[in-house]
Protein backbone atom coordinates (compact mmCIF):
# COMPACT_ATOMS: atom_id res chain seq x y z
CA UNK A 1 0.00 0.00 0.00
CA UNK A 2 1.17 3.23 -0.88
CA UNK A 3 1.34 6.34 1.13
CA UNK A 4 -0.94 9.11 0.62
CA UNK A 5 0.91 12.42 1.05
CA UNK A 6 -2.17 15.45 1.77
CA UNK A 7 -2.44 17.23 -1.24
CA UNK A 8 -4.80 20.12 -0.44
CA UNK A 9 -3.45 21.34 -4.55
CA UNK A 10 -4.47 18.73 -5.62
CA UNK A 11 -0.94 18.60 -7.55
CA UNK A 12 -1.31 14.98 -8.60
CA UNK A 13 -4.22 16.37 -10.64
CA UNK A 14 -1.16 17.90 -12.88
CA UNK A 15 0.54 17.28 -15.46
CA UNK A 16 4.16 15.34 -14.86
CA UNK A 17 5.59 19.02 -16.35
CA UNK A 18 3.22 20.91 -14.63
CA UNK A 19 4.10 19.12 -11.20
CA UNK A 20 7.82 19.17 -11.80
CA UNK A 21 7.76 23.00 -12.04
CA UNK A 22 5.37 23.40 -9.16
CA UNK A 23 6.95 20.96 -7.20
CA UNK A 24 10.35 22.97 -8.10
CA UNK A 25 8.87 26.29 -7.54
CA UNK A 26 8.20 25.46 -3.91
CA UNK A 27 11.18 23.86 -2.95
CA UNK A 28 13.69 27.09 -4.06
CA UNK A 29 11.35 29.68 -3.33
CA UNK A 30 9.15 28.22 -0.03
CA UNK A 31 9.91 29.09 3.17
CA UNK A 32 7.61 26.62 4.37
CA UNK A 33 10.11 23.48 5.32
CA UNK A 34 6.46 21.40 5.79
CA UNK A 35 5.54 22.79 2.11
CA UNK A 36 8.86 22.04 0.93
CA UNK A 37 8.99 18.38 2.57
CA UNK A 38 5.63 17.79 0.16
CA UNK A 39 6.92 19.29 -2.46
CA UNK A 40 9.80 16.65 -2.20
CA UNK A 41 7.76 13.76 -1.65
CA UNK A 42 5.39 14.80 -4.34
CA UNK A 43 8.06 15.11 -6.86
CA UNK A 44 9.58 11.57 -6.21
CA UNK A 45 6.63 10.13 -6.71
CA UNK A 46 6.94 11.12 -10.24
CA UNK A 47 10.27 9.14 -10.96
CA UNK A 48 8.38 5.91 -8.93
CA UNK A 49 7.48 3.65 -12.43
CA UNK A 50 9.90 5.55 -15.07
CA UNK A 51 13.06 4.00 -16.59
CA UNK A 52 16.58 4.62 -15.70
CA UNK A 53 16.55 6.82 -19.59
CA UNK A 54 13.53 9.04 -18.66
CA UNK A 55 14.07 12.71 -18.56
CA UNK A 56 11.38 13.65 -16.02
CA UNK A 57 13.36 10.71 -14.03
CA UNK A 58 16.78 13.13 -14.23
CA UNK A 59 14.96 16.21 -13.38
CA UNK A 60 13.39 14.43 -10.47
CA UNK A 61 17.00 13.24 -9.29
CA UNK A 62 18.82 16.36 -10.20
CA UNK A 63 16.09 18.08 -8.16
CA UNK A 64 16.31 15.81 -5.27
CA UNK A 65 20.38 16.63 -5.19
CA UNK A 66 19.88 20.21 -5.40
CA UNK A 67 17.56 19.92 -2.46
CA UNK A 68 20.40 18.02 -0.15
CA UNK A 69 22.66 20.54 -1.58
CA UNK A 70 20.68 24.14 -0.86
CA UNK A 71 17.80 23.46 1.91
CA UNK A 72 18.82 24.63 4.85
CA UNK A 73 16.01 22.42 7.10
CA UNK A 74 18.06 18.50 7.87
CA UNK A 75 13.84 17.01 7.74
CA UNK A 76 13.29 18.06 4.05
CA UNK A 77 16.91 16.91 3.29
CA UNK A 78 16.29 13.50 5.07
CA UNK A 79 13.18 13.28 2.86
CA UNK A 80 15.04 13.96 -0.05
CA UNK A 81 17.88 11.51 0.40
CA UNK A 82 15.29 8.53 1.52
CA UNK A 83 13.48 10.04 -2.41
CA UNK A 84 17.31 9.23 -3.51
CA UNK A 85 16.89 5.46 -2.30
CA UNK A 86 13.40 4.72 -3.21
CA UNK A 87 13.61 6.07 -6.36
CA UNK A 88 17.36 4.23 -6.09
CA UNK A 89 19.11 6.90 -8.24
CA UNK A 90 22.01 5.41 -8.10
CA UNK A 91 24.04 8.46 -9.96
CA UNK A 92 23.18 10.66 -6.85
CA UNK A 93 25.42 8.02 -4.13
CA UNK A 94 28.53 10.68 -4.51
CA UNK A 95 25.99 13.82 -2.88
CA UNK A 96 24.64 11.58 -0.46
CA UNK A 97 28.27 10.43 0.49
CA UNK A 98 29.29 14.09 0.58
CA UNK A 99 26.24 14.95 2.71
CA UNK A 100 27.08 11.79 5.07
CA UNK A 101 30.25 13.26 5.53
CA UNK A 102 29.97 16.80 5.67
CA UNK A 103 26.63 18.16 6.49
CA UNK A 104 25.66 20.17 9.70
CA UNK A 105 22.62 18.30 10.61
CA UNK A 106 22.60 14.89 12.30
CA UNK A 107 19.36 14.10 10.73
CA UNK A 108 20.55 14.53 7.39
CA UNK A 109 23.93 13.02 7.44
CA UNK A 110 21.56 9.22 9.26
CA UNK A 111 19.31 9.51 6.45
CA UNK A 112 22.02 10.15 3.57
CA UNK A 113 24.23 6.96 5.24
CA UNK A 114 20.99 5.02 5.26
CA UNK A 115 19.84 5.72 1.77
CA UNK A 116 23.14 3.92 1.34
CA UNK A 117 22.55 1.35 3.24
CA UNK A 118 19.15 0.75 1.08
CA UNK A 119 20.52 1.23 -2.23
CA UNK A 120 23.82 -1.48 -1.35
CA UNK A 121 26.02 1.22 -2.54
CA UNK A 122 28.84 -1.17 -1.62
CA UNK A 123 31.21 0.93 -3.99
CA UNK A 124 31.53 3.37 -1.01
CA UNK A 125 31.96 1.26 1.90
CA UNK A 126 35.10 2.34 3.07
CA UNK A 127 33.75 5.51 3.43
CA UNK A 128 30.97 4.54 5.16
CA UNK A 129 33.43 2.73 7.42
CA UNK A 130 34.98 6.55 8.42
CA UNK A 131 31.68 7.46 10.06
CA UNK A 132 31.93 4.75 12.66
CA UNK A 133 34.37 7.31 14.25
CA UNK A 134 32.11 10.57 13.48
CA UNK A 135 31.40 12.94 16.55
CA UNK A 136 27.78 11.89 16.35
CA UNK A 137 26.46 8.88 18.22
CA UNK A 138 23.78 8.83 15.68
CA UNK A 139 26.05 8.72 12.70
CA UNK A 140 28.15 6.04 13.99
CA UNK A 141 25.12 4.26 14.64
CA UNK A 142 23.49 4.79 11.66
CA UNK A 143 27.09 3.86 10.30
CA UNK A 144 27.58 0.40 12.13
CA UNK A 145 24.21 -0.48 11.38
CA UNK A 146 24.72 -0.20 7.59
CA UNK A 147 27.81 -1.86 7.37
CA UNK A 148 26.95 -5.08 9.31
CA UNK A 149 23.41 -4.95 6.73
CA UNK A 150 26.39 -5.07 3.80
CA UNK A 151 28.25 -7.78 5.13
CA UNK A 152 24.59 -9.91 5.08
CA UNK A 153 23.38 -8.42 2.15
CA UNK A 154 26.49 -8.68 -0.67
CA UNK A 155 24.88 -12.21 -1.43
CA UNK A 156 20.96 -11.24 -2.23
CA UNK A 157 21.71 -9.62 -5.95
CA UNK A 158 20.53 -6.16 -6.82
CA UNK A 159 18.99 -3.71 -5.42
CA UNK A 160 15.37 -3.14 -6.57
CA UNK A 161 12.85 -0.26 -5.15
CA UNK A 162 10.35 -2.52 -4.86
CA UNK A 163 12.28 -4.80 -1.86
CA UNK A 164 12.35 -1.82 0.52
CA UNK A 165 8.66 -0.07 -0.26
Amino acid sequence: MAIQLFDENDIRKLSDEERFNYCEEVLKNNDDESRRWDAVWLAGELAENMNQNDKMRQKVADLMEWVLKNDSNGVVKHEASFQIAARNFREKIPILMEISLNDDSILSKHEAIEALGLMRAFEVEDQIRTLEKDQSRDVRETAGFVLKRFQRLKDCGEYTPSNIL
